[in-house]
Protein backbone atom coordinates (compact mmCIF):
# COMPACT_ATOMS: atom_id res chain seq x y z
CA UNK A 1 0.00 0.00 0.00
CA UNK A 2 1.36 3.39 -0.99
CA UNK A 3 -0.55 6.37 0.39
CA UNK A 4 2.08 8.32 2.35
CA UNK A 5 4.06 9.50 -0.69
CA UNK A 6 0.96 11.13 -2.22
CA UNK A 7 -0.41 12.88 0.88
CA UNK A 8 -0.26 16.67 0.94
CA UNK A 9 -1.69 19.43 3.17
CA UNK A 10 -5.43 19.71 2.69
CA UNK A 11 -5.97 16.02 1.94
CA UNK A 12 -8.54 13.95 3.78
CA UNK A 13 -7.20 10.61 5.02
CA UNK A 14 -9.22 7.40 5.05
CA UNK A 15 -6.54 4.69 4.87
CA UNK A 16 -4.84 1.80 6.63
CA UNK A 17 -1.37 2.30 8.12
CA UNK A 18 1.14 0.38 10.19
CA UNK A 19 2.00 2.00 13.51
CA UNK A 20 5.77 2.36 13.65
CA UNK A 21 6.35 4.42 16.81
CA UNK A 22 4.15 5.79 19.57
CA UNK A 23 4.92 8.58 22.04
CA UNK A 24 2.59 9.82 24.76
CA UNK A 25 2.53 13.45 25.86
CA UNK A 26 0.65 16.00 27.92
CA UNK A 27 -0.43 19.45 26.67
CA UNK A 28 0.13 22.67 28.61
CA UNK A 29 -3.50 22.34 29.66
CA UNK A 30 -2.80 18.92 31.18
CA UNK A 31 -4.57 16.89 28.50
CA UNK A 32 -3.13 13.63 27.16
CA UNK A 33 -2.20 13.31 23.49
CA UNK A 34 -0.25 10.88 21.31
CA UNK A 35 2.31 11.29 18.55
CA UNK A 36 2.49 8.38 16.15
CA UNK A 37 4.68 7.54 13.21
CA UNK A 38 2.49 5.82 10.63
CA UNK A 39 3.99 4.01 7.66
CA UNK A 40 3.21 2.20 4.47
CA UNK A 41 5.44 0.96 1.67
CA UNK A 42 6.07 4.51 0.44
CA UNK A 43 7.21 6.15 3.67
CA UNK A 44 6.20 7.57 7.03
CA UNK A 45 4.10 10.47 8.27
CA UNK A 46 3.85 11.93 11.75
CA UNK A 47 0.35 11.87 13.20
CA UNK A 48 -1.09 13.70 16.20
CA UNK A 49 -4.06 12.30 18.12
CA UNK A 50 -5.36 15.04 20.39
CA UNK A 51 -8.58 13.42 21.67
CA UNK A 52 -6.84 10.45 23.20
CA UNK A 53 -8.24 8.35 26.05
CA UNK A 54 -6.55 5.97 28.47
CA UNK A 55 -8.03 3.12 26.44
CA UNK A 56 -6.43 4.50 23.27
CA UNK A 57 -3.06 4.51 25.02
CA UNK A 58 -3.44 0.80 25.71
CA UNK A 59 -4.61 -0.03 22.17
CA UNK A 60 -2.24 2.01 19.98
CA UNK A 61 1.03 0.10 19.99
CA UNK A 62 3.89 -0.36 17.49
CA UNK A 63 3.27 -3.11 14.92
CA UNK A 64 -0.50 -2.49 15.01
CA UNK A 65 -2.32 -2.04 11.70
CA UNK A 66 -4.99 0.65 12.02
CA UNK A 67 -7.54 2.34 9.80
CA UNK A 68 -7.21 6.11 10.20
CA UNK A 69 -9.44 9.06 9.37
CA UNK A 70 -8.14 12.60 9.59
CA UNK A 71 -6.66 15.60 7.81
CA UNK A 72 -3.19 16.38 6.53
CA UNK A 73 -1.93 19.80 7.61
CA UNK A 74 1.22 21.84 7.12
CA UNK A 75 3.09 22.14 10.40
CA UNK A 76 6.34 24.12 10.25
CA UNK A 77 6.81 23.26 6.56
CA UNK A 78 6.29 19.56 7.19
CA UNK A 79 3.27 17.35 6.57
CA UNK A 80 1.44 16.22 9.65
CA UNK A 81 -1.64 14.06 10.00
CA UNK A 82 -4.30 15.18 12.45
CA UNK A 83 -6.05 11.94 13.45
CA UNK A 84 -9.74 12.22 14.24
CA UNK A 85 -10.72 8.52 14.25
CA UNK A 86 -9.07 5.13 14.14
CA UNK A 87 -9.84 1.46 14.53
CA UNK A 88 -7.72 -1.67 14.65
CA UNK A 89 -7.67 -3.69 11.45
CA UNK A 90 -9.53 -6.98 11.56
CA UNK A 91 -9.09 -10.19 9.61
CA UNK A 92 -12.02 -9.24 7.37
CA UNK A 93 -10.13 -6.12 6.17
CA UNK A 94 -7.70 -8.39 4.33
CA UNK A 95 -4.58 -6.45 5.31
CA UNK A 96 -1.43 -7.64 7.06
CA UNK A 97 1.80 -6.11 8.32
CA UNK A 98 3.79 -7.12 5.22
CA UNK A 99 1.50 -4.92 3.08
CA UNK A 100 2.94 -1.81 4.75
CA UNK A 101 6.64 -2.58 4.81
CA UNK A 102 9.02 -1.11 2.23
CA UNK A 103 11.74 -3.37 0.86
CA UNK A 104 15.12 -3.00 -0.80
CA UNK A 105 14.98 -2.64 -4.61
CA UNK A 106 17.03 -5.86 -4.90
CA UNK A 107 15.92 -9.34 -3.90
CA UNK A 108 17.62 -11.07 -1.00
CA UNK A 109 19.10 -13.62 -3.42
CA UNK A 110 20.56 -10.91 -5.69
CA UNK A 111 22.06 -9.09 -2.71
CA UNK A 112 23.62 -12.32 -1.44
CA UNK A 113 25.13 -13.08 -4.85
CA UNK A 114 26.47 -9.52 -5.25
CA UNK A 115 28.04 -9.58 -1.82
CA UNK A 116 29.70 -12.94 -2.52
CA UNK A 117 31.33 -11.43 -5.60
CA UNK A 118 32.75 -8.56 -3.57
CA UNK A 119 34.04 -10.89 -0.86
CA UNK A 120 35.97 -12.80 -3.54
CA UNK A 121 37.73 -9.50 -4.34
CA UNK A 122 39.10 -9.25 -0.78
CA UNK A 123 42.57 -10.61 -1.53
CA UNK A 124 43.91 -10.34 2.02
CA UNK A 125 43.21 -13.81 3.44
CA UNK A 126 42.77 -12.82 7.13
CA UNK A 127 40.37 -10.00 6.21
CA UNK A 128 38.36 -12.27 3.93
CA UNK A 129 38.14 -15.01 6.59
CA UNK A 130 36.96 -12.58 9.26
CA UNK A 131 34.43 -10.97 6.92
CA UNK A 132 33.02 -14.36 5.90
CA UNK A 133 32.92 -15.58 9.50
CA UNK A 134 30.93 -12.60 10.78
CA UNK A 135 28.53 -12.57 7.82
CA UNK A 136 27.87 -16.27 8.25
CA UNK A 137 27.17 -15.68 11.95
CA UNK A 138 24.53 -13.03 11.17
CA UNK A 139 23.35 -14.25 7.75
CA UNK A 140 19.66 -14.42 8.75
CA UNK A 141 19.59 -10.87 10.10
CA UNK A 142 21.97 -9.11 7.70
CA UNK A 143 19.78 -9.42 4.60
CA UNK A 144 16.48 -8.42 6.22
CA UNK A 145 17.44 -5.76 8.80
CA UNK A 146 17.14 -2.04 8.01
CA UNK A 147 20.19 0.22 8.22
CA UNK A 148 18.43 2.54 10.68
CA UNK A 149 15.16 2.92 12.55
CA UNK A 150 14.10 6.03 10.64
CA UNK A 151 16.88 8.09 9.05
CA UNK A 152 18.14 6.21 5.99
CA UNK A 153 17.68 2.81 4.35
CA UNK A 154 14.96 2.11 6.94
CA UNK A 155 13.33 -0.73 5.04
CA UNK A 156 13.55 -4.51 4.90
CA UNK A 157 16.98 -5.38 3.50
CA UNK A 158 18.16 -1.81 3.94
CA UNK A 159 21.35 -2.80 5.75
CA UNK A 160 22.57 -5.12 3.01
CA UNK A 161 21.46 -2.74 0.24
CA UNK A 162 23.31 0.15 1.93
CA UNK A 163 26.47 -1.97 2.03
CA UNK A 164 26.14 -3.01 -1.62
CA UNK A 165 25.65 0.53 -2.92
CA UNK A 166 28.65 1.64 -0.84
CA UNK A 167 30.72 -1.16 -2.38
CA UNK A 168 29.70 0.00 -5.86
CA UNK A 169 30.96 3.51 -5.05
CA UNK A 170 34.16 2.10 -3.55
CA UNK A 171 34.82 0.02 -6.65
CA UNK A 172 34.72 3.09 -8.88
CA UNK A 173 36.85 5.14 -6.51
CA UNK A 174 39.46 2.39 -6.38
CA UNK A 175 39.92 2.80 -10.15
CA UNK A 176 40.44 6.54 -9.73
CA UNK A 177 42.67 6.15 -6.67
CA UNK A 178 44.58 2.87 -7.21
CA UNK A 179 46.58 3.30 -3.98
CA UNK A 180 43.46 2.39 -2.00
CA UNK A 181 43.74 -1.02 -0.38
CA UNK A 182 40.59 -2.68 -1.69
CA UNK A 183 40.77 -5.59 0.74
CA UNK A 184 40.74 -3.28 3.73
CA UNK A 185 38.15 -0.90 2.29
CA UNK A 186 35.76 -3.64 1.13
CA UNK A 187 35.91 -5.54 4.42
CA UNK A 188 35.45 -2.25 6.31
CA UNK A 189 32.37 -1.39 4.24
CA UNK A 190 30.82 -4.84 4.64
CA UNK A 191 31.31 -4.87 8.41
CA UNK A 192 31.03 -1.19 9.36
CA UNK A 193 27.33 -1.45 10.30
CA UNK A 194 27.19 -5.14 11.24
CA UNK A 195 26.55 -4.07 14.84
CA UNK A 196 23.10 -2.89 13.78
CA UNK A 197 21.83 -6.48 13.77
CA UNK A 198 22.33 -6.27 17.57
CA UNK A 199 21.61 -2.56 18.01
CA UNK A 200 18.18 -2.70 16.30
CA UNK A 201 15.16 -4.84 17.13
CA UNK A 202 14.40 -5.96 13.57
CA UNK A 203 12.79 -4.84 10.30
CA UNK A 204 9.27 -4.15 11.63
CA UNK A 205 8.51 -1.19 13.92
CA UNK A 206 12.26 -0.89 14.46
CA UNK A 207 13.47 0.29 17.86
CA UNK A 208 16.76 0.21 19.74
CA UNK A 209 17.64 -2.78 21.89
CA UNK A 210 19.24 -2.50 25.32
CA UNK A 211 22.62 -3.27 23.74
CA UNK A 212 21.94 -0.63 21.12
CA UNK A 213 21.19 2.01 23.73
CA UNK A 214 24.07 1.14 26.04
CA UNK A 215 26.80 0.16 23.55
CA UNK A 216 25.85 1.27 20.02
CA UNK A 217 26.57 -0.44 16.72
CA UNK A 218 30.09 0.94 16.33
CA UNK A 219 31.52 -0.62 19.47
CA UNK A 220 29.48 -3.79 18.92
CA UNK A 221 30.97 -4.22 15.42
CA UNK A 222 34.52 -3.56 16.61
CA UNK A 223 34.07 -6.20 19.31
CA UNK A 224 32.73 -8.66 16.73
CA UNK A 225 35.92 -8.29 14.68
CA UNK A 226 38.11 -8.82 17.75
CA UNK A 227 36.09 -11.89 18.76
CA UNK A 228 36.24 -13.34 15.24
CA UNK A 229 40.02 -12.85 15.11
CA UNK A 230 40.42 -14.69 18.42
CA UNK A 231 38.10 -17.50 17.30
CA UNK A 232 39.94 -17.92 13.99
CA UNK A 233 43.34 -17.45 15.68
CA UNK A 234 44.21 -14.59 13.35
CA UNK A 235 46.75 -11.97 14.36
CA UNK A 236 48.21 -9.06 12.46
CA UNK A 237 48.00 -5.36 11.75
CA UNK A 238 45.02 -5.79 9.42
CA UNK A 239 42.81 -6.64 12.41
CA UNK A 240 43.77 -3.37 14.07
CA UNK A 241 43.18 -1.46 10.83
CA UNK A 242 39.77 -3.05 10.24
CA UNK A 243 38.64 -2.19 13.77
CA UNK A 244 39.86 1.38 13.21
CA UNK A 245 37.75 1.69 10.04
CA UNK A 246 34.70 0.63 12.01
CA UNK A 247 35.42 2.89 14.98
CA UNK A 248 36.05 5.92 12.74
CA UNK A 249 33.34 5.53 10.10
CA UNK A 250 31.09 8.32 11.43
CA UNK A 251 33.98 10.68 10.82
CA UNK A 252 33.63 13.00 13.79
CA UNK A 253 33.58 12.56 17.54
CA UNK A 254 30.34 14.52 17.81
CA UNK A 255 28.73 12.12 15.31
CA UNK A 256 29.47 9.13 17.53
CA UNK A 257 32.85 7.95 16.25
CA UNK A 258 35.16 6.99 19.12
CA UNK A 259 38.10 7.79 16.81
CA UNK A 260 38.70 10.16 13.91
CA UNK A 261 39.85 8.54 10.64
CA UNK A 262 43.62 8.13 10.69
CA UNK A 263 44.23 5.88 7.69
CA UNK A 264 43.27 6.59 4.11
CA UNK A 265 40.71 3.81 3.82
CA UNK A 266 38.98 5.00 7.00
CA UNK A 267 38.69 8.51 5.57
CA UNK A 268 37.19 7.33 2.31
CA UNK A 269 34.85 4.86 4.06
CA UNK A 270 33.42 7.72 6.10
CA UNK A 271 32.68 9.80 3.00
CA UNK A 272 31.17 6.88 1.05
CA UNK A 273 28.92 6.09 4.02
CA UNK A 274 27.87 9.72 4.30
CA UNK A 275 27.16 10.08 0.58
CA UNK A 276 25.03 6.95 0.40
CA UNK A 277 23.05 7.77 3.55
CA UNK A 278 22.39 11.35 2.45
CA UNK A 279 21.31 10.39 -1.06
CA UNK A 280 18.82 7.92 0.39
CA UNK A 281 17.46 10.52 2.82
CA UNK A 282 17.01 13.07 0.02
CA UNK A 283 15.40 10.57 -2.36
CA UNK A 284 12.97 9.52 0.37
CA UNK A 285 11.96 13.14 1.00
CA UNK A 286 11.59 13.93 -2.71
CA UNK A 287 9.27 10.94 -3.25
CA UNK A 288 6.54 12.69 -1.29
CA UNK A 289 7.23 16.16 -2.73
CA UNK A 290 5.42 17.66 -5.71
CA UNK A 291 7.43 18.90 -8.70
CA UNK A 292 8.31 22.57 -8.39
CA UNK A 293 8.08 22.62 -4.58
CA UNK A 294 10.39 22.23 -1.60
CA UNK A 295 10.59 19.29 0.76
CA UNK A 296 9.92 19.80 4.43
CA UNK A 297 12.88 20.34 6.71
CA UNK A 298 15.03 17.22 6.72
CA UNK A 299 16.33 16.48 10.20
CA UNK A 300 19.23 14.34 9.02
CA UNK A 301 20.46 17.11 6.69
CA UNK A 302 20.81 20.05 9.08
CA UNK A 303 17.08 20.83 8.73
CA UNK A 304 17.61 21.97 5.15
CA UNK A 305 14.80 21.85 2.60
CA UNK A 306 15.45 20.54 -0.93
CA UNK A 307 13.85 21.70 -4.16
CA UNK A 308 12.31 19.18 -6.58
CA UNK A 309 12.61 20.61 -10.11
CA UNK A 310 9.53 20.62 -12.31
CA UNK A 311 11.32 19.47 -15.45
CA UNK A 312 14.93 18.38 -15.58
CA UNK A 313 16.03 16.12 -18.43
Amino acid sequence: MRHVETLKPGDKVDHFFLVHQVTQGVTNQGKDYMTLKLQDQSGEIEAKFWTVTKEDMDILKPESVIHVKGDVINYRNNRQLKMTQYRLATESDGVQISDFIDRAPMSKEDMQATLRDYIFEIENAPLQRITRHILNKYDQQFFVYPAASSMHHNFVGGLAYHVITMLEVAKQLSHIYPSINKSLLYSGIILHDIGKVVELSGPVATTYTLEGNLLGHISIASDEVAEAARHLQIEGEEILLLRHLILAHHGKLEFGSPKLPQVKEAEILHFIDNIDARMNIIDKALKSTEDGTMTGKIRGLENRRFYKPEKLN
